[in-house]
């Protein structure tokens, strides 16, 4: 079942970015003629009211996100956005016109389908713009910080990239839990990092970083990290040995290498990975156990409605080499609409 919006009919083109190569975002080029896809079995057809912006997409512009898609290719895949058409197979209580939140392929644009079996609805009183992330950064946090992290109220929690998406959620969610919160951000950031709860706030480009952390903690129960080759040997050291625990989900400044000597002799640490979409695939009942959580800290006032900085489609190629260099912070999103 599909409907038309707003005068737009199923065979008329619509503006979307598409990355036209593997040389990085500065290859995203605006289109209008992109052909509206139709909803598959399984799949809602969403009319996208905003677009999240994350480092995966850098990474799939670059072409280092393993299985992303090739070029040319919609770029983009978080959003929120309305329900506009229902695809076959779709046996879920969700009907058309409601306003939801999720990934799926090509959300850098007006239109893009999104399995049903993944999408959250919009949380009452929010707008589009303020629901992004739900599924992805606070469930990226909420995973690495309690499955993965087992946070504990007391413990020394430390956050790479704390300024960005999913580090911003990590703060708030960390001193929830009672941990305490050594957060890392450039100096320009530090204000913002400081007004999540933070307890302490350093530059993450200090030369004497570890030893800095350490004389500040003793030693952390548990880094969340995301920065990768730059900073890898600094979580490592920084970290409890054998009780200290490594979550690494991402690695912004390229991949670091670890031998089993290095965990044998030299960081007898906890290291584990945490890639959001694999984890709900290899660990659904768990994921569910995070979405319900993520529902309870809204309703409590923990998780608030989000404030990404909103950036017309044109901009979206600007906005992702800004990411790439580490000069923005907070969510950013995209209207494929302005």
């Amino acid at each position: 079942m599909e409907i038309n919006e707003q005068g737009h009919d199923a065979e008329q083109g619509m503006r979307a970015l598409v990355q036209r190569s593997q040389r990085g975002p500065k290859d995203l080029t605006l289109t209008t003629d992109r052909p509206r896809p139709t909803p598959g079995p399984g799949e809602y057809l969403i009319r996208v009211g905003a677009a999240g912006v994350n480092f995966a997409d850098v990474m799939q512009t670059r072409g280092t996100y393993k299985g992303g898609p090739q070029a040319p290719y919609a770029a983009g895949f978080e959003a929120a956005g309305e329900i506009v058409g229902i695809g076959p197979d779709v046996d879920g209580p969700l009907e058309l016109g409601t306003h939801v939140v999720g990934v799926g392929p090509g959300a850098f644009a007006q239109f893009m389908t999104m399995p049903a079996a993944g999408v959250l609805p919009v949380p009452s009183g929010w707008s589009d713009a303020e629901a992004l992330g739900l599924v992805l950064n606070w469930a990226t946090a909420l995973a690495a910080l309690k499955p993965l992290g087992e946070i504990k109220a007391g413990e020394a929690v430390l956050v790479h990239a704390a300024a960005g998406g999913v580090g911003q959620a990590a703060v708030r969610l960390a001193r929830h839990y009672g941990a305490r919160v050594i957060a890392l951000a450039s100096p320009a950031k530090h204000d913002t990092v400081k007004a999540l709860g933070a307890d302490e706030v350093l530059d993450g480009a200090l030369p004497d970083l570890a030893a800095e952390i350490t004389r500040l903690t003793g030693g952390v129960d548990l880094v969340l990290e995301s920065v990768g080759r730059a900073t890898f040997e600094t979580s490592l050291s920084v970290t409890k040995p054998v009780t200290g625990r490594v979550v690494v989900l991402g690695a912004a400044s390229g991949d670091a290498t670890l031998t089993t000597h290095d965990l044998i002799f030299t960081y007898p640490v906890q290291v584990k990975g945490l890639h959001i979409a694999g984890f709900a695939a290899a660990a659904p009942s768990l994921y569910q156990s995070l979405i319900v959580e993520i529902e309870a800290l809204i309703a409590q006032g923990v998780y608030p409605p989000g404030t990404p900085q909103v950036h017309p489609l044109a901009e979206g190629p600007a906005v992702l080499q800004r990411l790439e260099a580490r000069q923005t912070r907070g969510k950013h999103a995209l209207d494929p609409w302005s």
